[in-house]
Parts: structure tokens; C-alpha cells; sequence
């Protein structure tokens, strides 16, 4: 899949026009082999290492030393870039129905706690509060303290999402005496978002003194159709201090007031492997570099590899990275790509939304040019693309929070693909993109190896376009400076 193609772009409103790139040499290089090679070492990794490679563990620090020993060997400058925070882990949290008869359900698929959620064992009748499983499902299910009216104290609270922040649901259950809540989701259709699953939510500071779960529409429907309904509730929250590290790699050549900061994120959950997610996203980018730097391309402008950490535990190593950027800095970074998951089972080729022209939320200026490269490609080829929302739930969040230009590609993770995405892209309507997202089923199994390739040559395609650009490729350039950045950011988290 490495026909001519060229790429001509100039980002930031500029009417200079960039020199046309012919990226084919480097896609040509950049096989599918090539990436498979890396995904099977961070296969051995994990499986050499409690069968993870999640950030802090030693299976995330073999990992570091693998990317880390080809890019030195291929004669990039890395640097490790360390940091500290506090993980929140749910050890022995679990959900069972005690009446009407025994059921017991599953952490991550049925249910999950919230951030800031409190610990605690309940067992206690369920009572649904102002709920609506009918039509549109339109719900401020708990938004006002009127809603629990009559509430019994004692039970648990199952409310659905919808209208207002989770916090708010929470502390209003709470107040009429509720001694657990249980959110469930909405069960609609919201364009870019999944309604359907069990998500992550968070309640914001402080901790709550009840637990506080989400879980799946289906869930929520099942419990609040069933009498005399009793569950059991256990959460049990558990802080640990993880040390862990950003690795990243410069072009030994280019301008440095122009870097294209390209990457993903290196850590797994700590449920399994991680291979799709993001093994596939980091080994088409480490191949991309390895390639350009076997073809000797000498970039115009400095091509800095990314490899994140912490990115599963809330975007933390690129909210990091960010966070220690001077506005200078800030200024001389043209832009970020961002690659996470690009081998989904059951994939869509989605395209970030640079332009907002079709989600409407936009990326800052130059993000639209950014999407146009990546669907220019797609075209090119053949193969059809659709958008996807800066959504806040990867390592692009805090480029553009700075102002500085994002786009990227994702091949879906626990969203369901409808019927007219299998017309356009094949698979299975009705199931999840990735039916092993964040599960110890994501190994070297967990591919679809069409869509690894092309997502690869759509990497290697898009970073050589930019790496050779000779327009001006900043963004909005009010980037908000060093130390202003909330680097532990829990955007990954949804608020409502």
C-alpha cells in the first residue's frame, strides 16, 4: 500500500504553500512485519511480567528499554522524562445480587467505581429514582433533591445519567440517606460517545463518604424491572505511589521552533497486555521512526517520538509533558499526533474531528488541516474514514488545551458498531469494536491485521508530511505556560 502519494499542507492560517512530501519510500518501509515484530515483543513483555505492562510495574520498564535500545541503535537522542502520582486501584470491589436469587456481576463490564467514590461494604434494597427507560430516555434522574422524595434511607440508590453532573446525583442521594449509589447509563444515542456500556465517571473532590459506582444501560434496566431487588455492594479503594517515566526520541536534525510531536502511549492497563491498546499505536510509531531514520530523511523541521506513561491512570505523562512546557516552548511545538489503538478487531478507520465541522468540537487552529491529511489519505487509498470527537480520552487533551494543533487516528474501543459502520467498513454490527478493551483478552490475538496496515502507512504518512512542511505549522500560540497546566488531569473521566 505504498503508492505515490503526496502530501502538500500549511497549517496556521498561512498562505505560504508547503513543498508536496511523496511519502511512499517510507511507507513501502514501514510494513505491517515491521510493526507485528514490535507487538510481539511487548507481548513476551507482558507475559514475562505478570502479563502486564502497566505504568510503574516491570513490565512497563521493559518496555521503556526495548523502544528505547532500537532508537538509540538508529541514532535518535532519548531522554526519559520521570514523574510521581497517586493511583487509585479497586482490589477486592465487587457487586452481587442477593435477592430475588444469586447473581453475581462482572468489575469493568458491569459495573465500576467512580473517582472519589467511598469505600464500604452495603447490602441493601435497590430503589430506582425519577428514572426513563422509554423513548429518547431523556433523564435528569437525581438532579434535584425533590427527586428522592420519599426515598427509604437505608437503600441504594440506582439513578440513570443524564442533565447533570454525577457529583450532584451522588451528594443529593446521599442527603435523603441513601448508603450506596448506582449510576447507570443513559441508554441513548449522543454522536461520538457511548451510552450504552459501563463508562468512568468522576464525582470531583472531595471523597465521597458512600461508594459510588457506574454501570451499563443494561445493567440500570434489569435492576430497576426487578421486585424486591437486593444487591450487595463492596468498594474498596486502594492508593498506591507510582514512579514511571515518559520516554521520548529527537530527529538528530530539523527545526527545533517547528517540532511535530508524534506518539501514544506506552503502558497497559493492568487487566492484561495492552497490544491493541496502545501496543498497536506505539509500534507503528517506533517502526515510522526506525524507517525514517534507515532511509536517512533528513526532516525540516524536529521530529520528537513520544512514548507516554500514566496514560490509563488519567492522561497523566502528556498532561505532564505539557505542564512543563515555557510558553516559548509551547510556541515552538507545531503540533501533535496522536495514535492510540489502530488495530481494533472490529474497526473503523475514525479521524479525529479536527475542524469540528462534523461533531462540532474543534481543535485549535491548524487541527482541521491536521484531519484533512489523514482523510486525504484514506481517500487516496481507497478506504473510507469517518470522525471522531476530541473527546478528551487520550494524550491529545493537553496539546490542545495549550492551543497548540492535534489530529490523529482510533480504531474504536468499547463503542458498539452500528450497522452502517460494518456496511462501509465490514466486521460485526451490534458488538464492540474492540471486545477485549482494557481486558486481559487484548494480546497479540486482539488485531485486525488489514487495519493495522493501513492505520501504519496512514502514521508514517501523515509524520513525514509534517516533518517536511515549510509553511509555518503553529497553532493559536497563547499556550498557557509552565506550571499552569493541571498535569494530573482527570479528563479522561466523564463529569456528567
Amino acid at each position: 500500500m505504498a503508492g505515490a502519494l503526496c502530501g502538500a499542507v500549511a497549517l496556521g492560517g498561512q498562505a505560504q504553500a508547503a513543498v508536496a512530501t511523496n511519502t511512499s519510500a517510507l511507507r513501502a518501509a514501514v510494513t505491517l512485519e515491521g510493526v507485528m515484530e514490535h507487538l510481539e515483543a511487548f507481548q513476551t513483555i507482558a507475559d514475562e511480567n505478570d502479563g502486564n505492562r502497566a505504568a510503574g510495574t516491570s513490565g512497563h520498564d521493559a518496555s521503556v528499554n526495548y523502544v528505547e535500545g532500537l532508537l538509540q541503535d538508529a541514532g535518535y537522542s532519548t531522554w526519559r522524562q520521570p514523574f510521581t502520582y497517586e493511583r487509585t486501584d479497586f482490589t477486592g470491589t465487587a457487586l452481587s445480587q442477593t435477592a430475588p436469587g444469586a447473581e453475581d456481576y462482572t468489575f469493568g463490564v458491569d459495573f465500576y467505581p467512580m473517582d472519589y467514590s467511598g469505600g464500604g461494604t452495603v447490602t441493601a434494597a435497590v430503589t430506582a429514582v425519577d428514572i426513563n427507560l422509554g423513548g429518547d430516555r431523556a433523564s435528569t434522574s437525581g438532579c434535584e433533591a425533590a427527586d428522592f422524595a420519599g426515598f427509604p434511607a437505608g437503600n441504594i440508590a440506582l439513578i440513570q445519567r443524564g442533565s447533570c453532573d454525577f457529583a450532584v446525583k451522588a451528594d443529593n442521594a446521599a442527603a435523603a440517606g441513601a448508603t450506596a449509589v448506582i449510576v447507570f447509563n443513559q441508554g441513548n444515542v449522543v454522536a461520538g460517545d457511548d451510552r450504552l456500556s459501563v463508562f468512568g465517571g468522576t464525582l470531583g473532590e472531595p471523597v465521597r463518604g458512600i461508594p459510588v459506582v457506574s454501570a451499563s444501560f443494561a445493567a440500570g434496566e434489569t435492576w430497576a424491572n426487578t421486585a424486591g431487588l437486593v444487591l450487595s455492594l463492596a468498594v474498596e479503594v486502594n492508593i498506591t505511589q507510582v514512579q514511571t517515566e515518559n520516554l521520548l526520541a529527537d530527529t538528530p536534525t530539523g527545526r527545533g521552533d517547528r517540532t511535530v510531536v508524534v506518539g501514544g502511549h506506552l503502558d497497559s492497563v493492568s487487566e492484561g497486555p495492552g497490544i491493541n491498546d496502545n501496543g498497536s499505536g506505539t509500534a507503528a510509531t517506533l517502526e515510522t521512526a526506525l524507517k525514517m531514520a534507515e532511509l536517512g530523511i533528513t526532516p525540516t523541521n524536529r521530529v520528537r517520538f513520544a512514548f507516554w506513561s500514566g496514560e490509563e491512570d488519567g492522561l497523566i505523562g502528556s498532561s505532564y509533558y505539557v505542564s512543563q512546557l515555557s510558553t516559548r516552548d509551547i510556541k515552538n511545538t507545531a503540533l501533535n499526533l496522536n495514535f492510540d489503538m489502530v488495530g481494533s478487531p472490529n474497526a473503523v478507520n475514525f479521524v479525529y474531528d479536527g475542524d469540528g465541522d462534523a461533531l462540532g468540537v474543534s481543535g485549535p487552529n491548524g487541527s482541521g488541516l491536521i484531519e484533512s491529511v489523514f482523510t486525504g489519505f484514506f481517500t487516496s487509498q481507497g478506504s473510507a474514514s469517518v470522525p471522531t470527537d476530541f473527546d478528551g480520552r487520550s494524550d491529545y487533551f493537553a496539546f490542545i488545551e495549550a492551543g497548540i494543533p492535534a489530529g490523529g487516528l482510533f480504531t474504536g474501543a468499547e463503542g458498539i458498531k452500528s450497522a452502517e459502520e460494518a456496511a462501509v467498513f465490514g466486521g460485526t454490527a451490534g458488538i464492540a469494536y474492540d471486545p477485549c478493551y482494557h481486558s486481559a483478552c487484548d494480546d497479540i490475538d486482539n488485531l485486525d491485521a488489514q487495519t493495522l496496515d493501513i492505520m501504519s502507512d496512514a502514521i508514517a504518512h501523515a509524520t513525514l508530511t509534517f516533518a517536511q512542511t515549510t509553511s509555518a505549522v503553529n497553532g493559536t500560540g497563547k499556550g498557557k505556560g509552565k506550571g499552569t497546566i493541571e498535569w494530573q488531569y482527570k479528563g479522561a473521566k466523564a463529569l456528567r
